[in-house]
């Protein structure tokens, strides 16, 4: 047992009363009990993936189409959702496994039986025991979609200490802009392996059908599932936080119609409650995302008195509900909670709004700003924004057109990432490989730090 072993185990038994509030599953795979995965064909390599929960999990789909040509992909996540979500977009030959707890022998064991040529930590996700695990062994890791907000620098910053080995230790840092290349740095990165490569977020966005975001698979199903009136107009407000379904509802102009999608699966009974009258998802008969928790689905009866509050408790079904908003608004963004993405309903052409809180994506919310496809709203003027939005149907369809454009010019990053990673296992394949640099030798597209902070 070391000293992270040790601060683990104490801050666990002092956090039990919190994370104890929630069932957790897989806890022999959360011990590194995984089991042990077949040797890879001849002359393939193997890379493992860590993607934390399901927006992670969603974000590496095109990642993951680009590297298995080449190299064996095992995909590891940490949620229950997140696991889900990887076990229904990726099948074999493909490997979904759950992530360990940062323990030492947890490490070890789930590293013998996943044994990976090479690592890619998708947003971040440094753990001490698992960097240094890793590097015993020669395996390389690299950070891909790299993010460091400045309200976690703060945090990482008192630790630095403690870090700065983790960070010193990375093989390659691709990040998505140059202030979190400035923080990787700052926490001990070297400067020649830190790529700034954009985001991958931007490619895993959907593409417009020529029949508009409305013909998508599955919109006209969702739609008369719940119950909701095309001839009114709809908010579709994605991945909301605490507060901010009584908020929508109390800024929802009269007449028109809300659909709200908390993030947490466990606050599905709380934003009912914020959403008098609701329709909720798992209730309706002809569900088709995952339905989490213990709800039992009945048939859904005739709408009574036309409900105009529906609410989205299932999982992977935030695109769809997206493709039949007039306007959307994402959440985490109206309360401190840092933002949620925007990219994919700017990619459905919606006309999107964001409230102040965007510290998790504020290159992103910037750039569609800069471009007219998106308009940061104060919660104080939600109510004065919506009905002159919803009163402006010429309005809407420019900011859906711009945030669409700017999207496609985004696009690339995901190969950026691959390249790199490819790189990265084939310079730790060969004998003089330790102290090559990938990062100084930029994928098409990307740029190293030297060039670019």
């Amino acid at each position: 047992m070391n000293a992270f072993d040790l601060a683990y185990a104490v801050g666990g038994v002092l956090l039990a009363p919190v994370w104890a509030r929630k069932a957790r599953g897989g806890w022999g795979e959360r011990f590194g009990h995984t089991p042990a995965l077949p040797e890879p064909a001849a002359g393939r390599k193997r890379l493992l993936l860590h993607a934390v929960s399901v927006g992670e999990v969603s974000a590496i789909r095109g990642l993951v189409a680009e590297l298995t040509p080449h190299v064996e992909v095992v995909v590891a996540t940490t949620t229950d959702t997140g696991l889900a979500r990887a076990r229904e977009l990726f099948k074999p030959p493909v490997h979904v496994v759950r992530y360990p707890l940062d323990f030492t022998r947890s490490v070890e064991r789930f590293l013998d039986a996943v044994r990976p040529d090479g690592v890619g930590l998708v947003e971040l996700e440094l753990w001490p025991n698992f960097i240094a695990s890793a590097r015993r062994r020669g395996i390389p890791v690299a950070v891909v979609n790299g993010r460091l907000s400045a309200r976690s620098f703060r945090g990482y910053r008192r630790i630095r200490p403690v870090m700065q080995a983790s960070f010193g230790g990375l093989h390659l840092a691709a990040v998505q802009d140059r202030h979190y290349a400035e923080r990787f740095i700052a926490m001990g990165a070297r400067p020649e392996r830190v790529v700034i490569s954009d985001t991958m977020k931007w490619d895993a966005a959907p593409a417009v059908p020529p029949g508009g975001a409305a013909s998508l698979s599955g919109v006209a199903a969702m739609a008369a599932d719940f119950g909701i009136d095309p001839s009114r107009p709809l908010i579709v407000a994605g991945s909301t936080a605490e507060g901010e379904e009584a908020m929508l509802h109390e800024a929802c102009p009269p007449g028109v119609q809300l659909l709200c999608a908390p993030r947490k699966p466990e606050r599905f009974d709380a934003a009912t409650a914020a959403l008098p009258g609701c329709v909720r998802r798992s209730r309706t008969a002809g569900r088709a995302g995952t339905v989490v928790g213990r709800i039992t689905p009945v048939p859904a009866a005739p709408p009574i008195n036309s409900p105009t509050r529906f609410l989205l408790d299932t999982i992977g079904e935030l695109r769809t509900a997206y493709a039949l908003a007039d306007v959307v608004v994402v959440g985490r963004s109206l309360v401190d909670q840092g933002g949620s993405d925007p990219i994919e309903p700017a990619a459905l052409g919606k006309a999107v709004l964001i409230g102040p809180f965007t510290r998790n994506f504020t290159t992103v919310v910037e750039t569609l700003s800069a471009a007219g496809g998106l308009q940061v709203v104060a919660p104080g003027e939600l109510r004065a924004v919506l009905e002159r939005l919803l009163a402006d149907a010429p309005r809407r369809a420019a900011m859906g057109q711009a945030a669409v454009q700017c999207v496609s010019a985004h696009k690339g990053a995901t190969r950026r990432h691959a390249e790199l990673l490819l790189r990265m296992l084939a310079e730790a394949a060969r004998p003089d490989g330790e102290g090559k640099s990938t990062a100084g030798l930029p994928a098409s597209g990307g740029a190293s730090v030297s060039s670019a902070v």
